[in-house]
């Protein structure tokens, strides 16, 4: 029996963005869509063109994915102008965006209230909206924002917006609970009354999490028959946050009642990338990984010592609803933990290091991994590092390099014009592997990070072509331990300007400036390795 298809969604980089606290880089943007993309996601909504710098600029070029269709979000035209006298509407429409996502007002109290005009003003500005997108040769999709509150108000009107989209040509009518008050029971029961309104083939939902429901509303509204979900990758998003595609995914795959009905762009292969995905995320947002979130918390399958870990050494299935493999994750059995060398050999692998899987260097790796990550050290979205580390234990990275040694000052100081300013001035000593003499280099920067990384890459050698397109596009702290003596872990991001190509180093140390250094170390080194650099 044939599967029906279900497309998947994503807004982290637009409603996500609306999370407090969170302010994502046009580089953030970038490396979150690759990462969703690698996931097997159908559409990434990137944001707003036009509302702000950030998302104008995203969208000002092309977006290098490989199976999600990238998605713009704005508004339908405003009531008493034409498509083409509308600006914000222009701004989406310019973008390089393949498909776009209007939101329009479905509950006639925030017509009224909200924008002040005409139900049928309204109507006919979406239809507009929507044809003017379908005629560019764009997928065209509606978000009906406030839908169930404005169904339960105004049960005709909110149908009207529906039924106005889609005959209007909108591939999706995405029904929106914008304040997240509806219970799942509602959910089923006006999606099926919707779906004799909009076929469920064109039918979509985005829930929010106001009363915890947005994951269960999510799973109701498939049942009743949406194909479209849409959600961010753990849960962000205003208030309370959005559904969350990090539970809805594997749910989806992973239990009976929906696996063996539907099917989505997510393969197992790329399931079990899905803890990485999540952990990526939390790095670029430089907070900690929330330990119970469902499948991909470092404690949603950890046992404490007890019964329950005898009988999940004798037979997992006892004390979990799915394996932990399955989604990228691990099992931890608290007082011992337990396997690990399959997610080092599938990492190894991943990355394309010939290797037996009984090699006894893996075991050595595992041993090194674990002792680094109790160090503070954090490999899940530090790919580069990881990759490095694997290698050179495995005898596959030549040694470019050595720095003998670096000084840093900061001196803080009125200048010619009597203004207070602080000066950072880094000196490295870099001996190249074959070379006789050291090189002495000297780099100023507006810390003494951005110094050091300015010095190191100043002259390399023989391997200085290699780098002169490498630049630092992001740099994280995070403090580990408490006390004055605190170790800090740093994550840096680089991006190789002649290809695009982004990647993430770690450095750990007690010391800021050392944990950096190291950071900027093995940036350098990786790029050298993958441009197969000779070394003497």
């Amino acid at each position: 029996m044939s599967k029906e298809r279900l497309y998947l969604f994503d807004t982290t980089l637009r409603d996500g963005a609306q999370t407090t606290g969170v302010d994502f880089s046009v580089s953030e943007k970038r490396r979150i869509a690759g990462v969703l993309d690698a996931l097997g996601l159908d559409y990434i909504e990137g944001g707003y063109p036009g509302a702000n710098a950030t998302d104008t600029e995203f969208f000002g070029e092309e977006v290098n994915l490989k199976t999600a269709t990238l998605t713009a979000f704005g508004m339908i035209k405003r009531a008493g102008r034409s498509v083409s006298n509308d600006p914000g509407l222009q701004a989406i429409l310019a973008s390089h965006a393949k498909a776009i996502c209007l939101v329009a007002k479905s509950w006639d109290y925030h017509v009224r209230v909200a924008l002040g005009i005409t139900n049928e003003e309204n109507l006919e500005g979406l239809e507009q909206s929507i044809k003017a997108v379908t005629a560019m040769g764009r997928e065209a999709m509606i978000d009906c924002e406030h839908f169930f509150d404005g169904y339960k108000g105004n049960r005709e009107y909110a149908l009207a917006v529906a039924r106005t989209a889609y005959e209007a040509g909108a591939r999706w009518v995405v029904l929106c609970d914008t304040n997240g008050g509806t219970l799942p029971h509602e959910v089923e029961r006006i999606v099926r009354e919707v779906s004799e309104t909009v076929p469920g083939s064109h039918l979509g939902i985005h829930t929010h999490n106001d009363t915890d429901n947005a994951v269960a509303n999510t799973l109701m509204a498939v049942r009743a028959g949406c194909r479209q979900i849409q959600g961010t990758l753990n849960g962000l998003g205003e208030r309370c946050g959005n559904a969350n595609l990090t539970s809805i995914i594997p749910t989806l795959l992973l239990k009976s009642e929906f696996a063996d009905k539907f099917q989505t762009g997510v393969t197992p292969e790329r399931l079990a990338t899905l803890t990485h995905a999540s952990r990526v995320l939390d790095e670029v947002l430089n907070r900690s990984p929330d330990r119970h979130a469902p499948y991909v918390g470092d404690s949603a399958f950890a046992t404490k010592a007890g019964i329950h870990a005898s009988a999940i050494i004798k037979d997992p299935d006892t004390y979990e609803h799915v394996a932990p493999e399955s989604v990228g994750n691990r099992r931890r059995l608290l007082v011992s933990k337990q396997g690990g060398r399959s997610n080092i050999l599938e990492a190894i692998h991943r990355l394309g290091i010939p290797v037996e899987n009984d090699d006894p260097r893996v075991s050595l790796l595992l041993e090194e991994v674990k002792t680094r990550e109790s160090a503070g050290y954090s490999y899940e979205a530090a790919e580069a590092s990881f990759e490095l580390l694997a290698r050179r234990m495995l005898g596959k990275v030549p040694r470019y390099f050595s720095v003998d040694s670096f000084r840093v000052m900061v001196e803080r100081r009125y200048n010619a014009l009597g203004n207070l300013v602080t000066v950072s001035e880094a000196i490295v000593k870099v001996h190249v592997n074959g070379d006789n003499e050291p090189l002495w280099s000297v780099g100023e920067g507006n810390g003494p990070v951005n110094a050091l990384d300015m010095a190191l890459r100043k002259d390399l050698g023989r391997y200085q072509k290699h780098i002169e397109g490498l630049e630092l596009v992001d740099y994280k702290v995070r403090i580990l331990t408490g006390g004055s003596e605190a170790v800090t872990r740093v994550m840096v991001e680089s991006l190789d300007t002649n290809t695009g190509d982004c990647w993430a180093t770690v450095g750990v140390s007690p010391n800021i400036i050392d944990a950096s250094f190291e950071a900027l170390l093995d940036s350098i080194n990786y790029k050298l390795m993958k441009d197969n650099a000779e070394a003497a």
